[in-house]
């Protein structure tokens, strides 16, 4: 079982959690909305704070593209408003027909699109592309936002395994093995077929050649199975950049306990996604940022607060009421000092975590 190993310690920080939040919530008794907000807006202004997961980039490249899902919650004024200082910007691709030509054309569809975002990026003022830790506080210190280049899907990489040196060189430094049907890597949760029962032996090369290079492996979308194969395979600490948590809400995207425990165990993030449909089973309307609380209160005590974080989804399906766009960010710092959530939890949640977790996957 994934979480033998894990039950003194989970029983320890599940204690201290307690002990802290008590402790926390009676110094907050009495403030008022209008103190959390301020204090929420100084939190901000010092802490550096990162969303690990978005689906901008082919909405800024095609902006009047159909979309399923409401698109335009991320722009770069928006998130300065909302205080988040940095964000893994996906270059997303579906799963295609997995041939010759269709990884071809994958490859090539990713590499466009990235290119195009970046030169985009580099455009704006007051922003840069950060690529190490080391990078995303020296921005963070002269008043710029940071891009953090990301894959979601492997099926660029199609059977190929020097491409991904080829997108590292472009400047990816995150790739969701699979999105939610199977690719030549491993088996994804939403996919019926166990065509692998997890990695393919070509899924073992990509996270290992992922983790020789520094390339942050997300496990995201992946099936059970697959979560099982990369802790096993994976040197290097894994990271869920947008799940939410099966105990609360039951969808196969969502992480059971024991996966989040085994995530934590090999020095790994869960950051919490903010789609109603990982969420909760509540019409729309009744979907608030105090259920993405819930979902951090429960990964928090599964494995402490040194291994949870937020991947908001959004222009991908995240969002719910209050927080409609990344200009409402610190919605989620007012609910969480709300609850008692100290200076350090917060300061660990929104970015010490990511940090820490580059440094140990870049060396």
């Amino acid at each position: 079982m994934f979480i033998c190993k894990f039950k003194a310690m989970k029983i320890f920080k599940i204690s201290i959690f307690t002990l802290i939040l008590t402790l926390s919530v009676s110094q907050l008794n009495g403030q008022s909305e209008k103190e959390l907000a301020k204090a929420a807006d100084k939190f901000h202004a010092k802490h550096f704070t990162i969303d690990t997961h978005n689906d901008t980039a082919l909405h800024f490249n095609n902006p009047n593209r159909g979309h399923s899902v409401t698109k335009g919650q991320v722009t770069f004024p928006m998130m300065r408003e909302g205080g988040l200082d940095a964000a893994f910007f996906a270059i997303f691709l579906g799963q295609g027909v997995r041939s010759e030509e269709g990884h071809n054309s994958a490859k090539e569809t990713a590499e466009r699109e990235l290119v195009n975002f970046l030169e985009y990026v580099k455009s704006q003022e007051g922003v840069r592309i950060a690529h190490s830790a080391d990078d995303l506080l020296m921005n963070k210190r002269e008043g710029y936002l940071s891009v953090v280049p990301a894959l979601e899907n492997g099926y660029p990489i199609g059977k190929d395994i020097s491409l991904l040196t080829h997108f590292y060189k472009l400047g990816v430094r995150a790739i969701t093995l699979c999105h939610n049907k199977n690719n030549e890597i491993c088996d994804a949760s939403m996919d019926a077929n166990s065509e692998y029962g997890g990695l393919s032996e070509f899924g073992v090369l990509v996270v290992k050649e992922m983790n020789r290079l520094g390339i942050a492996v997300d496990v995201s979308h992946a099936s059970v199975e697959t979560l099982k194969d990369v802790l096993a395979v994976s040197t290097k600490p894994v990271i869920a950049t947008h799940s939410g948590v099966w105990s609360i809400k039951h969808h196969n995207r969502n992480l059971r306990d024991e996966e989040i425990a085994a995530i934590a165990e090999k020095g790994g993030l869960i950051q919490i996604a903010t789609g109603r449909f990982f969420l909760s089973d509540k019409p729309k309307e009744e979907v608030t940022v105090k259920d993405i609380a819930d979902h951090i209160d429960h990964a928090v005590k599964i494995a402490g607060i040194e291994h949870i974080g937020i991947g908001t989804d959004f222009d991908g399906g995240g969002g719910v009421v209050g927080l409609e766009n990344v200009s409402k960010m610190k919605n989620i710092t007012i609910e969480l000092m709300r609850r008692g959530y100290t200076e350090y939890q917060l300061s660990r949640f929104w970015g010490e975590n990511l940090l820490d977790f580059l440094r140990k996957i870049q060396n």
